[in-house]
């Protein structure tokens, strides 16, 4: 039995990871941002809308999902998150079709998003169950498949579809979108959670203490905790880092073809998005490693200190982008954002869990992402702004707003610890 179950939580780790990497696509929405101006003569930020909205509800589904995750279960959130994902590119499809931006918004925004929120938080919650012995380990080896959804998009998926599809935009939609129901709808099938009381073999929990032994400690429901002060800081610097990384993420292939083209004036449009799409590629590699690297830095120095380290670091590289021109070294800097902001998602589960008990969970961390439909409607929409307004100086300007909100956020990991809400360990 203990064979058997040893094997069950891997396989859900690592089926999950594979769910994860699909829903990760979506991080490669740069890769179709100025194609898709420049084919239909939109805005940069009315497309960037799409991406927005597609963020705005999947952290809006991913509390839903949280909340409801005891009632339906994860592998049937997980298979419907799937499908509804896949759908929202076909929907998009269509909305390219007619020409339609606000259908598109409809599609691949609320749809997709919604999908992607549904299914997001199953391997998340589930693999944290299984594994109570490697917390950081697990959960940052779950999400870092989200960060590598974009490297095989951009790198494969995109760019075989779009040889194939001569170029049209609204047959490369509908057939990505088909690929992406498929592999997420069996993906999704293995996500399941431990029997109840599992620990692995060899695991002792932590020892609680009661609120007998500790006057500040008192127990309290999950609407209580989201309203706490300290859950109201956390969720302001994961929203920070959320929306310092999105910022790249919705427009660092653009970013990249612009610096690139007064770094080399005379590049064709085909190096160009090449270019814009290795960065994407690069970059997605980093979100992914940053997920597993600092969980696990999480697991040595702490969980606040980490992200102390994550907000810190990231200020800096923030404030010397005001002064690169070289293209090299943007791409470097670039990817240590990606870096920081894969960590951010790699560290919160167990943050989350050990600050509000693995009971409160589901809805805690479901709500906690609700920063990521805020960090998904800001960060873009910052650089939208820029660069339909001050198209000259638009990523310095983008960058500066950046910078502040960094700091913002590092000042109040000064005023939050490790300390859980209920209990103390020893």
């Amino acid at each position: 039995m203990g064979e058997t179950r040893e094997h069950s939580r891997w396989l859900v780790a690592v089926m999950g990871t594979i769910l994860m990497i699909v829903l990760g696509t979506v991080y490669s929405w740069s890769f179709f941002q100025k194609p898709i101006v420049e084919t239909y003569g939109w805005t940069n930020s009315g497309v960037a809308w799409v991406f927005s909205t597609n963020i705005l509800f999947l952290g809006l589904s991913a509390a839903w999902s949280g909340i409801n995750l005891p009632k339906y279960g994860p592998a049937r959130l997980a298979v419907i998150g799937a499908v509804m994902y896949g759908t929202g590119f076909m929907l998009a499809s269509f909305a390219l079709s007619v020409e339609s931006l606000p259908l598109l918004i409809l599609g691949f925004g609320v749809v997709g998003g919604w999908g992607i929120g549904m299914s997001y938080v199953t391997p998340v919650i589930s693999a944290s169950k299984w594994f109570p012995d490697k917390q950081g380990f697990v959960t940052g080896m779950v999400v870092m498949g989200f960060g590598f959804g974009a490297l095989l998009m951009s790198k494969i998926i995109a760019p075989v579809v779009l040889k194939i599809a001569d170029g049209n935009l609204v047959f490369s939609f509908f057939m990505i979108g088909a690929l992406i129901l498929l592999f997420g709808f069996f993906a999704a099938l293995f996500i399941k959670q431990p029997p109840a009381g599992y620990l692995p073999k060899g695991y002792t929990p932590a020892v609680k203490i009661s609120a007998g032994d500790n006057n500040n400690s008192v127990e309290i429901t999950a609407k209580q905790a989201i309203f706490t002060s300290k859950f109201a800081m956390i969720w302001v610097v994961f929203f920070v880092n959320i929306t310092a990384g999105i910022m790249f993420i919705s427009f660092q292939s653009p970013m990249m073809q612009d610096l690139w083209s007064r770094y080399s004036p005379g590049s064709d449009p085909v190096s160009l998005a090449a270019i814009g799409g290795t960065l994407i590629a690069i970059s997605s590699i980093f979100n992914g490693i940053g997920r597993f690297f600092w969980g696990g830095v999480s697991d040595k120095i702490g969980r606040i200190q980490t992200f102390r380290l994550i907000l810190a670091s990231q200020l800096i590289v923030f404030v010397t982008l005001l002064f690169i021109t070289n293209p090299y070294i943007f791409a470097l800097l670039v990817c240590y954002v990606l870096l920081c902001y894969g960590g951010g998602f790699g560290t919160i589960p167990a943050y989350i869990r050990e600050v509000f008990s693995e009971r409160l969970m589901p809805v805690v961390y479901g709500t906690i992402l609700t920063a990521w439909s805020a960090g998904g409607v800001v960060g873009p929409q910052i650089v939208g702004f820029m660069k339909d307004n001050f198209p000259q100086n638009a990523a310095n300007y983008a960058f500066s707003v950046g910078s502040l909100l960094l700091a913002t956020g590092f000042v109040l990991t000064l005023f939050l610890n490790n300390n859980s809400i209920f209990y103390k360990t020893k």
